[in-house]
């Protein structure tokens, strides 16, 4: 199995590390390809632009995950390789890496698989676009497609414990919002999995507890014996726009098909496990 990653960073990288084949990834980059490179991983420079070398890994991938954001211009690597089925005449999967934002607000509920995207953000809309278009083109040229979409991802080097030690955590109390998260490892499995089974339609990569956010940053603090941040109520916390529209979307999101399709175990069901493991890395 040959997989090319377009877009390959945290969650790219872990993908790649537990692949049991061949793999290639795609950054913009120099620098960034430097540093990924001096990590084992094979990458090319894709800016936008195709060239010979990435045709070429494109004509021998058997599996592709698209990692890459959309924008308002639409999905990058289908605007610049509008023949991208024809090119990969070899697959037999694609994954594309989304978001839970895409469901929008549902004031705490439960939702699931089923659950139709009402995104409320322009970021939002664009990756409900881009996943049916891929959908469409895939399904057009007989190739299986599964849309990831994705809690609040942490891991090594991206966790509560980073911002608590850098002093940037901060405790925003709102009653009654929830986050899931999930562990950037559980991500792998859950990606490599539904690419071994050639897995088709969307999946929820979201941890099996969501939590309020304040709750999560009380308990690593106490993990690694450091105050917690004062809180903020969120009413009249100092936020960016972007920051606080995080805050607009309040949900529980079901895994089910993680576990019935897939049959997959998280590694991390709860931030508990996710922290716990994180810590004894570090240590």
């Amino acid at each position: 199995m040959k997989l090319v990653i377009f877009g390959i960073g945290y969650s790219g990288l872990a993908i790649a590390k537990q692949w049991p084949g061949e793999v290639v990834g795609t950054t913009r980059s120099a620098e960034k390809r430097a540093k990924l490179v001096s990590q084992g991983v094979d990458v090319i420079i894709f800016d936008g632009e195709l060239t010979n070398e990435l045709a070429e890994h494109l004509a021998t991938a058997t599996h592709v995950v698209i990692s890459a954001s959309p924008s308002q211009e639409g999905d990058p690597v289908l605007s610049a390789i509008p023949n991208f089925f024809k090119l990969a005449n070899n697959l037999q999967w694609l994954g594309y890496l989304s978001t839970v934002g895409v469901y929008g607000d549902f004031d705490g509920a439960w939702i699931s698989e089923q659950t139709e995207p009402k995104p409320v953000s322009k970021r939002g809309q664009w990756r409900v676009s881009a996943e049916q278009e891929w959908q469409k083109q895939a399904s057009a040229n007989r190739v299986g497609f599964a849309t990831f979409r994705l809690a609040g991802i942490y891991g090594p080097g991206r966790s509560t414990f980073d911002k608590i030690r850098a002093e940037k955590s901060r405790r925003i109390v709102k009653p009654g919002q929830v986050f899931n998260r999930i562990h950037v490892e559980d991500i792998a499995q859950i990606v490599i999995r539904a690419a071994q089974l050639k897995a088709t339609g969307v999946f929820n990569g979201a941890d099996d507890e969501p939590a309020p956010p304040n709750l999560v940053i009380e308990f690593a603090a106490k993990m690694i014996d450091l105050p917690p941040p004062p809180e903020e109520p969120f009413e009249t916390a100092d936020m960016t726009p972007m920051a606080r529209s995080f805050y607009g979307d309040n949900k529980r999101c079901g895994n089910a098909r993680l576990k019935k399709d897939l049959g997959l175990k998280l590694n991390f069901p709860t931030y508990r496990e996710g922290l716990a493991s994180i810590l004894e890395q570090e240590s």
